[in-house]
């Protein structure tokens, strides 16, 4: 099924004292913009938010289609080795050309260890090597025929200016110390970050020196964090803002009624699930002493079938969700019609539990972001009383995403017991979700970094090999099937609940593209 881009057109009140000719665009996000270094959280919100300022060697288009980006094009000159051909005469917004240099410096920046993009650039071992100022090639190991798709969110960075400025390791966007690439931006992109206030504000100018020709007529971009819902659809109705992410559902009809801003709502690739820790000997948070409960299928199982995805997806996220029984949308994959999810069974879920030494269950406590995903800690509130029938206890830990990432990502030490997280395939392809979520990882993350559970099946991660290097669809896609009947089917790695469906509020002057993936794109805004 083809993405189609959603194009609508709205309008908004002159907010700016700037001239008539200038078009300034104010809007607002449920949680917080912190670190600007495009390599410190493999986040679609933060992510989106630099791409308006660093770029890819590849873009997408409105369709999510694959164009060039920094690099005008490029060829497999042999099955191991890509070359791309770079545009000339692009700057950063320092003034500083960007050469093939940045390419191979960006390239090794994003294996460092502290990297949370490090599977953009794949199979392990491959390496970028300088041909000329303007051409890169990259050597692989094995051959990888969607080396490039990821590639529009691997940003490329100026080497002089990380270098001069301290910043050529990546530091988590999770740290208290923040470098000076997190504060700062130097990209090549169509705005330039003139002012940032981690996690309250950011601007954002045109860059009247961008290579590209621009789509939008916004000169300036003033983002602020509206936590508060009710806080954030009266900012839109009374035009302090043009335009808000997300729109509570419960509000979407009076927008819609207000003849002053309407609700764009249509299909996003985000997957939100449920995770285990099934890692660790002995869970840290949980009164079960001496074992991991979650280590037992039957368990993991039990959990499965005490939630009732249907209600969640029609009271808490009202109608506005798909209840998924993989961890990917069937936009994404053709044999996800082969999967159904198991029907709700409480009774058998307290069977299991019992057979795995746990009659009367067991308490554990729940890691749960309140400002990242639509109506997120309502649906851990909804699963924590759905577990409570099965006799688990949930002690709910919601937090605004800033603090819930820095405990359960790889740079908080995976520190959490039981979690609920969403996830955009970057390359809208199934090895992005087997290698970030079921592939194994070590404690430090090398592996599967974003597995938080540290679930590990050795066939799983030979089928993520060969599914890497296959050419083939039909031979690839029936290698995702089994891969998936092993981690979903038979080792219930994760708790898939829905795909959200995306609710833009946006004043009525206003026309945009609102992609799929959830990306805040600046340069397809058109204000009035």
């Amino acid at each position: 099924m083809k993405l189609r881009t959603i194009i609508f057109a709205l309008a908004a009140a002159a907010v700016s004292a700037l001239p008539a000719s200038a078009a300034t665009l104010r809007f607002a996000f449920q949680g917080e913009f912190k670190s600007l270094d495009p390599y410190s959280l493999n986040e679609s919100f933060t992510l989106g938010m630099l791409g308006n300022v660093y770029e890819g060697l590849t873009k997408r288009d409105k369709d999510l289609k694959i164009i060039p980006g920094l690099a005008e094009r490029w060829e497999q000159v042999e099955p191991t080795r890509w070359r791309f051909y770079l545009r000339k005469g692009v700057k950063f917004h320092n003034g500083e050309d960007f050469t093939a240099d940045d390419v191979v410096f960006s390239a090794e920046r994003s294996f460092n260890q502290a990297s949370d993009i490090k599977s953009r650039i794949q199979p392990a071992g491959t390496k970028a090597v300088k041909v000329d100022d303007h051409t890169v090639d990259f050597i692989l190991p094995s051959p990888n025929p969607i080396l490039h798709y990821e590639w529009d969110t691997w940003y490329i960075m100026s080497k002089k200016w990380a270098e001069t400025n301290n910043s050529a390791a990546v530091q988590p966007a999770t740290g208290t110390q923040m470098s000076y690439a997190a504060l700062h931006t130097n990209g090549t992109g169509p705005f330039i970050i003139t002012e940032h206030q981690a996690g309250v504000k950011t601007v954002f100018k045109k860059n009247p020196n961008w290579w590209g020709k621009p789509e939008h007529n916004i000169d300036e971009a003033i983002f602020t964090t509206i936590s508060n819902d009710a806080t954030r659809v009266a900012a839109l109705l009374s035009g302090d803002v043009d335009f808000i992410d997300p729109v509570p559902l419960q509000d979407v009809q009076r927008i819609n009624a207000s003849g002053v801003a309407q609700v764009l709502q249509g299909p996003e690739l985000r997957t939100i699930f449920l995770g285990f820790d099934q890692m660790r000997p002995e869970l840290k948070y949980s009164n079960v002493k001496g074992k991991n409960p979650f280590k037992d299928v039957r368990v993991r199982k039990a959990f499965y079938l005490a939630i009732d995805e249907k209600a969640i997806a029609d009271k808490v996220m009202r109608g506005a969700a798909v209840p998924s029984a993989l961890m990917i949308s069937p936009l994404l994959f053709d044999l996800a019609k082969d999967f159904k999810r198991p029907e709700p069974d409480p009774a058998q879920a307290k069977k299991l539990l019992a057979e795995a030494g746990y009659p009367n269950g067991f308490e554990v406590e729940m890691d749960c972001p309140n400002d990242r995903y639509v109506n997120d800690e309502a649906i851990c509130q909804a699963v924590t009383a759905m577990l409570a029938r099965a006799g688990i206890k949930i002690n709910l830990n919601a937090q605004p995403k800033s603090k819930y990432f820095a405990k359960v990502l790889q740079s908080g030490g995976y520190d959490t017991s039981f979690f609920l997280l969403g996830w955009t395939p970057g390359s809208f392809d199934s090895w992005n979700v087997l290698a970030n979520m079921y592939r194994c990882r070590d404690e430090k993350g090398v592996g599967g970094n974003m597995n938080l559970g540290g679930y590990c099946n050795q066939k799983v991660e030979v089928l993520t090999e060969k599914i890497l290097v296959e050419p083939d669809k039909a031979k690839r896609d029936q290698m995702i099937k089994e891969a998936y009947t092993i981690g979903q089917e038979q080792d219930v790695a994760f708790v898939p609940l829905h795909q959200q469906a995306l609710a833009w509020g946006i004043s009525k002057k206003v026309k945009l593209a609102q992609r799929a993936d959830n990306q805040i794109l600046l340069y397809w805004f058109h204000k009035d």
